[in-house]
């Protein structure tokens, strides 16, 4: 296995050393089979017939393709929820954001449809929530994969280590705002790119400033995403906009996700809407 790469047992998990080393240095990890198969049947057939989700979707363009996904704010008490306030997916994140107490900051599923699914540029989450009024990059990604994700069906792309270049400037790029080219291509001389293949339960925690890219998805294989965002609470928004200020989190034991009877509850959740997205459109002082 890579450094980056580690196994998932539910007896005996806790975050280590290695791992907040490896976080540090690479600006990720990735947790092999952290869902078990029937969690992730639950998961997946929870957001396939999601009513939220099918409202509440839209289409985001890479000047050819489009790429579904829906954004929401609130994690609620039906099983996606769950997981989000999960042990394993909420206090592994804390602990390797060094231990501070984070908070929702929005859920989100990116849905790349086979033959249809769109590529994303590079670029880093605080690129587009530096916008957002949020002062430090003291905020992170969870990646948690639906299907199985490859190279063939536009997996996820990193730079080991980019975070540490900090935020870089975030320009118009096509049809998207995406990190500075120049820059980029540069940082590709330095630091190793990696295709993030993973399989449907393993689950990637990543810091808001690495570099990622994702390229269309040409397969007849789905991709579908589902991608948790958290906030420190001391790194609270000084302006109140599309996603919320402190919320407190309230987690729950990893077996209430198998436990929980709500596939869906939309109450509370704040759904957002693309307009409200001043953040991808370059910062509300802009715009």
């Amino acid at each position: 296995m890579e450094e980056w790469e580690f196994s998932y047992d539910p007896a005996s998990w806790k975050v280590t050393e290695d791992m907040k080393r490896s976080y540090e240095r690479n600006g990720f990890v990735l947790v092999r089979n952290m869902l078990n198969a029937e969690e992730v049947l639950k998961i997946k057939a929870a957001v396939a017939d999601s009513k939220g989700i099918i409202q509440h979707a839209y289409s985001r363009s890479d000047g050819t393709r489009n790429t579904r996904m829906c954004v929401w704010n609130h994690p609620g008490d039906d099983v996606t929820g769950i997981l989000v306030r999960s042990q394993r997916i909420a206090t592994t994140m804390e602990e390797l954001m060094g231990g501070d107490e984070i908070y929702h900051y929005h859920s989100k599923m990116m849905m790349k449809d086979a033959r249809t699914g769109g590529s994303f540029v590079w670029h880093q989450d605080y690129g587009y929530w530096y916008f957002n009024d949020c002062l430090y990059p003291e905020m992170g990604s969870v990646f948690i994969p639906i299907d199985d994700c490859v190279r063939a069906n536009g997996c996820l792309q990193v730079l080991v280590g980019s975070h540490h270049m900090g935020r870089i400037n975030h320009v118009q790029v096509g049809t998207q705002l995406g990190a500075d080219p120049e820059r980029v291509e540069e940082a590709k001389k330095h630091l190793k790119h990696v295709y993030v293949e993973a399989t449907a339960g393993d689950v990637l925690f990543f810091h808001s400033n690495l570099l990622h890219t994702s390229d269309g998805n040409d397969s007849d294989m789905r991709r579908w995403v589902f991608i948790v965002a958290f906030n420190k609470k001391s790194n609270n928004p000084y302006v109140e906009h599309h996603h919320p200020q402190y919320t407190p989190l309230k987690k729950v034991d990893d077996s209430e996700l198998l436990k929980c009877q709500v596939i869906e509850n939309l109450e509370g959740k704040w759904f957002m809407h693309p307009d409200e997205d001043v953040s991808y459109k370059g910062g509300r002082r802009f715009h």
